[in-house]
């Protein structure tokens, strides 16, 4: 019971970042199965079949926030999933000695990925507004998913950053849009998964859990997107990301370091952890502030402008018993 609580927390917390931010719920969840021990493919299966729940309400809550863009949603949607089921193919077929480093590293790489993403670039917005064309959207899905199921996570920390560093969608509809697609990612890793593992390889009870804390998070995190700063909440989520594989990776068989030198490794994580955070929270709110200045030089302009529309403008006279008028005078009236 206690495990189902802390997966339902997890499950809670991952899908509150990945409904806010556009990714983060299979690699933080994936990376919580690991600790706890579970085969990398069961533990990426698990993940994909809570996934097909909660992304099916994230997706809902979205679309009726008005966060969706279907037709991008169909242009990388589709390719993921068959990237995602070739994913799972492959990652079933490999030994667990062989699987839970290489998935360690993925997971690493994606979380260095967040974390410097989030923490010295900003969204490019020059190009907001114009169309996105499938034959950047196909081949982006496809390896999407694929790491998505090879990783346990992955669709969103490839698919969202390329979208935003494109500047052609606003970051509320590139995560709505990302996270309605991910349905069909999960659906297809899931079949994957079934055929070469079997209903053995998954650990439903442990989905379930997963999935419960996902709905609630669900609509709640479809509403944050418009208030949460991307940025500060990237960083905080890649750096717990780096961290939970750098742990895994220097206990693993591969490195087995000693005691002594992960202290040592966990130290400089922490630190640049911490500083990607602070460096990112007064990014943000120098971008606040510099947002509210540009607001304020447009009003300024607009008034001036009407102020000098004012100026060339000559206003009637109000009609008062005293107003003496300019012109022929009139005579006087019986």
């Amino acid at each position: 019971m206690k495990t189902l609580i802390v997966l339902a927390l997890a499950g809670l917390g991952a899908q509150l970042v990945d409904g806010s931010l556009g990714m983060g719920y299979g690699v933080t969840s994936t990376t919580l199965l690991l600790a706890l021990g579970t085969n990398p493919a069961a533990a990426s299966a698990t993940v994909h079949l809570a996934e097909i729940g909660t992304n099916l309400a994230s997706g809902i809550s979205h679309w009726r926030f008005g966060n969706v863009d279907w037709k991008v949603v169909a242009k990388i949607g589709v390719p993921g999933a068959i990237g995602a089921y070739a994913g799972a193919t492959v990652l079933s077929h490999l030994s667990t000695e062989v699987a839970a480093p290489a998935m360690s590293l993925i997971l690493l790489g994606l979380g260095i990925y967040l974390l410097v993403r989030f923490t010295l670039r900003g969204i490019d917005r020059r190009q907001l507004g114009k169309p996105m064309r499938a034959r950047f959207l196909t081949p982006l899905g496809l390896v999407a998913g694929f790491i998505d199921a090879t990783g346990g996570g992955g669709w969103g920390p490839v698919s969202t950053p390329a979208i935003l560093a494109s500047g052609r969608m606003e970051p509320r509809k590139t995560i709505g849009s990302i996270d309605t697609s991910e349905f069909l990612v999960s659906a297809a890793a899931s079949l994957g998964f079934l055929f070469a593992l079997g209903s053995q390889g998954i650990n439903v009870l442990w989905a379930v859990g997963l999935l419960a804390g996902g709905l609630i998070a669900a609509p709640l995190a479809a509403w944050l997107v418009r208030y949460v700063p991307p940025r500060l909440l990237g960083s905080a989520v890649g750096g717990m990301i780096v961290l939970s594989n750098v742990r895994a990776l220097l206990t693993s068989d591969w490195i087995d370091a000693p005691t002594g030198v992960r202290y040592a490794v966990y130290a400089v994580v922490y630190l640049v952890w911490a500083a990607a955070v602070v460096h990112s929270y007064r990014e943000y709110r120098k971008d606040q502030a510099q947002e509210s200045a540009d607001a304020v030089a447009a009003e300024s302009a607009a008034a001036e402008a009407g102020n000098g529309a004012d100026e060339n403008h000559v206003a009637p006279l109000v009609d008062e018993p005293d107003a003496v008028r300019a012109g022929r005078p009139q005579a006087p009236q019986d």
